[in-house]
């Protein structure tokens, strides 16, 4: 049986209360509570809140003399207080109730030492008390003693930073001056910065627009890793500020004479003028030639008188250097095309391998294998051996040209023998083979300047030949041979060719290509005013022509990473009514805005790419170029690349064909020689599409993204493939060439653009890649048809990715370096681990796109602090070698 039970009226529960405690008897529910805390309070606790309400009833009596003990006693008591990170400090903590009170008592007192006293008190009280967004904490500062902040902790010092950003943007909106909040902020800047809180002192600078006022308080110490934060912050930021922050981070540099870092800085920038005052200001010898080292690798040319630097800059001794390391990892021995397919491990039925195989086909794919390869290397079994002719001979037209120009890639940067191998083909009848050998002299000079000019002297005559064929290869050669070079005779030879409307598309596009990738990243005004001049000009049908999407590319090269300098170009191609005109400024404006991680620009081009357009009725070209733009922008910055990864996505799902096809491409761009596992699932799912542009395109893909890796699993995957498609002799072709890729330079190559610990983008090596991309992108496949001699644009991308010490006299010096995962340690405390998971190597080694080496040794003192490429060594004075040591002993 239930008892019912009735509940107890409020008064008999009170009655209940005051019979188990008659000290709450008659007391309101805040009262109870307070008498209930004071009861929990321990004897030393209690001993300290009776302290301090007795100082604050002290502070409201009349008598002044009591004021100045009391305001000390406080402020001791304040400060020696130590609490847990989770809870407020006891005297804050009982000072609660008594907040209101000492405003009033701060109020009523007149003006003199005491009251500034009472002001700084009350500034870090409201630190915990104060309503949100009275900006309290501030505002008693600026009327107290104007004692050091950090005498009161870090806490109180950060609370008040963010308490200036506040001010700082209130009066900016009102137009007031803000000089005594810019005064408040120089003040506390200096307490950050000895207390290991960088981030914190940058962080306020940027916000109240005051970097340029930062360098003065930095010194040797605290440099580093306020250079560190300052330039992991420029993604984060909008332009102009990302300039700003790169240079206050340069004029710390400069004022530190860390010159190297600051040369790499100016790069980032592309301000010539800046890297120039760098490298001339540099008075040492050595580390002069050091940054020689890194601005040969970005193919930056500066005048210089030393003969040694100009070799350097020159990268002369390129080739030497790659030679040494392939006997050093003992891979001098030349592969085969056969030794790279594997066909034995492909899965092919007996009697079924046949197909429908076109010879000439498989040939023309084991030349650009072959090339792939053993590119650099000087030598292999096809074209450096004593038959070499008949392999030329086993291609057919456009094939003997590739197989000629092969020669080029594989004796690539060996200037003096290259030219003497590739000599005897310039005397052939054959106008493919000469064309070959013609595009073979601009491939062996990529990258390597050389006195004599060997490319332009040989090339020149070509360019105004009769025959298309020679005229195509010499404009080809001329381009890859000086890009980024700037050179005025390749402008004045090439622009009429450009302007010329008479002259048929592919020459004058091809023109325009080699000018943007020789003038790369330079904004030049007459190129740009040619080249859209010509795009009015042209009839409607040229425009429509297979290769004028190159003239695009060629003038989107002028402007890439210039960001806003490109706006007047694109808005004179929306002036122009050609359908091509479209294409061509989503063109501009991605490599304009080339790995900067621009976010409103990857939301345009994600724009683009919503349309729904019937090809039979709208030009959608531009559409593809827009998701390898989003691709272009993303590449260099994490978070943009996965988020670019998932746009991706969504577009395979939603998109419309052109831009499916174009999504495989996007991501060979962004993961190029950068095999991540997810990445390569994903191209592996797109090579098997119904639709067999988007197979094609993520075959190629797969290559890009394991160029110069020999990742095994992708080997297995394309071998996989190489048997799916064995009867499909475009998909095979392909197959083939992702296979040569992922061979590049028998592993030793990186097709990354990006170089300097992911610092520095090579506008070099995204022209080649971004030329290659275009060729894959509709309505024809130039590479599938007779223009697969555009492949070797690859090799403006293609640089050792190898780690190479050497000595004093630039002579290689074998250290032990370690080699592991590259971890952020921007922001850390201390003097955190750069690598995890390393393994200790000898120099030279290889390095991977997400690796990073550290000299294992003391022994000498690296001149950059990027081990990477070429890094010259010197002794270190504080070492002293052990058996010295013992001997001194």
């Amino acid at each position: 049986m239930v008892k019912e039970t009735t509940p107890k009226p409020a008064a008999a529960s009170a009655d209940a209360d005051a019979a188990k405690d008659p000290k709450k008897a008659g007391k309101t529910a805040e009262e109870k509570k307070k008498i209930e805390e004071e009861e929990e309070l321990s004897e030393e606790d209690q001993q300290l809140k009776s302290e301090l309400d007795m100082l604050v009833e002290r502070l409201k009596e009349s008598d002044a003399s009591l004021y100045r003990p009391s305001l000390e006693t406080l402020r001791t008591l304040i400060r020696t207080a130590t609490s847990s990170m989770t809870s407020v400090p006891k005297p804050l903590k009982f000072l609660r109730p008594h907040y209101k009170t000492l405003q009033e008592v701060h109020e009523r007192w007149g003006e003199g030492e005491n009251k500034k006293f009472l002001a700084d008190i009350l500034s870090v009280l409201a630190m915990s008390y104060s309503e949100e967004g009275t900006r309290d904490s501030l505002r008693y500062r600026l009327a107290g003693s104007k004692e050091e902040a950090g005498s009161w902790g870090h806490e109180y010092v950060r609370y008040l930073a963010s308490e200036i950003i506040g001010e700082y943007g209130a009066l900016t909106e009102k137009e007031e001056s803000t000089d005594v909040v810019m005064k408040q902020a120089l003040d506390i800047v200096p307490f950050f910065l000895k207390h290991n809180a960088e981030a914190d002192a940058v962080d306020l600078m940027i916000e109240i627009e005051a970097l340029d006022q930062l360098p003065q308080h930095v010194d040797k110490d605290t440099f580093t890793r306020v250079c560190l934060y300052l330039i992991s912050c420029v993604q984060y930021v909008a332009p102009p500020d990302d300039v700003a922050i790169l240079k206050t981070a340069h004029t710390i540099y400069r004022a530190q004479k860390k010159f190297p870092q600051a040369l790499q800085i100016s790069m980032r920038l592309n301000d010539m003028e800046m890297m120039k005052a760098d490298f001339d200001a540099c008075p040492d010898s050595l580390e002069k030639k050091q940054l020689a080292f890194m601005l040969a690798r970005q193919q930056i040319a500066l005048e210089t008188d030393d003969d040694e630097i100009t070799e350097i800059l020159n990268n002369t001794r390129l080739s030497e250097h790659f030679i040494a390391l392939a006997r050093d990892l003992d891979v001098m021995e030349p592969k085969t095309p056969e030794d790279i397919y594997k066909s034995h491990l492909e899965n092919i039925r007996p009697g079924f391998s046949g197909g429908n195989v076109d010879s000439a086909r498989q040939n023309l794919a084991s030349t650009f294998v072959n090339a792939f390869v053993n590119a650099g290397f000087g030598t292999d079994k096809l074209m450096t051996g004593s038959d070499d002719a008949n392999w030329i001979y086993k291609n057919k037209d456009h094939g003997m040209m590739s197989a000629a120009a092969s020669l080029g890639v594989i004796l690539l940067w060996d200037v003096e023998i290259g030219l003497t191998q590739i000599d005897k083909y310039l005397y052939i009848q054959e106008d493919y083979i000469k064309a070959g050998a013609l595009m073979a002299i601009g491939l062996v000079t990529a990258g390597v300047r050389n006195e004599s000019d060997p490319a332009l002297a040989l090339l020149t005559e070509y360019v105004e030949s009769k025959s298309s064929k020679l005229r195509v290869a010499a404009i080809i050669g001329l381009g890859i041979a000086y890009a980024g070079s700037g050179r005025e005779e390749v402008l004045d030879l090439l622009l009429p060719l450009v302007s010329d409307t008479g002259l048929e598309m592919e020459i004058a596009s091809l023109a325009a290509l080699s000018l943007g990738l020789v003038y790369v990243g330079t904004c030049h005004g007459d190129i740009a005013s040619t080249v859209l001049q010509t795009l009015m000009e042209r009839e409607e049908a040229h425009l429509k022509d297979a290769y004028a999407k190159f003239m695009g590319v060629g003038l989107a090269l002028l402007f890439l990473g210039k960001q806003d300098a490109a706006e007047a170009t694109l808005e004179t191609l929306k002036a122009i009514e050609a359908p091509l005109a479209k294409t061509v400024g989503v063109l501009v404006e991605v490599c304009a805005f080339a790995g900067t991680g621009n976010v409103l620009k990857i939301q345009k081009m994600l724009h683009y790419c919503n349309d729904h357009l019937d090809p039979e009725k709208d030009d959608d070209k531009f559409q593809a170029f827009a998701v390898i733009g989003i691709a272009l922008i993303a590449m260099g910055e994490d978070i943009g690349q996965e988020m670019a990864l998932r746009a991706f996505n969504h577009l395979m799902h939603y998109g419309e064909p052109v831009i499916r096809r174009a999504v495989p491409l996007a991501l060979g761009l962004l993961c190029a020689s950068n095999p991540l596992v997810h990445v390569l699932d994903v191209l592996s799912k797109y090579s098997h599409d119904n639709d067999q542009e988007v197979a094609i395109n993520a075959i190629f893909a797969m290559g890009l993204v394991g160029a110069g890796t020999n990742n095994a699993r992708l080997a297995q995957m394309l071998r996989q493939l190489a048997a799916y498609y064995h009867k499909e002799p475009n998909s095979l072709f392909v197959v083939r060439i992702a296979q040569g890729l992922l061979h590049l330079g028998k592993g030793t190559m990186t097709l990354n653009p990006f170089n300097s610990n992911r610092m520095l983008l090579s506008p070099v090596a995204v022209a080649g890649l971004l030329v290659n991309l275009t060729a894959f992108t509709g309505p024809k496949n130039l590479i599938l048809d007779k223009a697969h001699y555009l492949l070797y644009y690859l090799v403006t991308a293609a640089y050792p990715r190898f780690l190479m010490t050497l000595d004093e006299s630039l002579k290689p010096l074998p250290v032990t370096v370690r080699v592991g995962q590259a971890v952020d340690v921007v922001g850390q405390a201390g003097r955190p681990k750069t690598i995890t998971g390393f393994q200790t190597h000898s120099t030279p080694v290889l390095l991977a796109f997400t690796e990073r080496a550290e000299l294992a040794t003391e022994e000498y003192l690296p001149l950059t602090p990027v081990l990477e490429g070429f890094v010259v060594l010197k002794k270190n004075p504080e070492w002293m070698d052990e058996d010295k040591e013992t001997a001194g002993k």
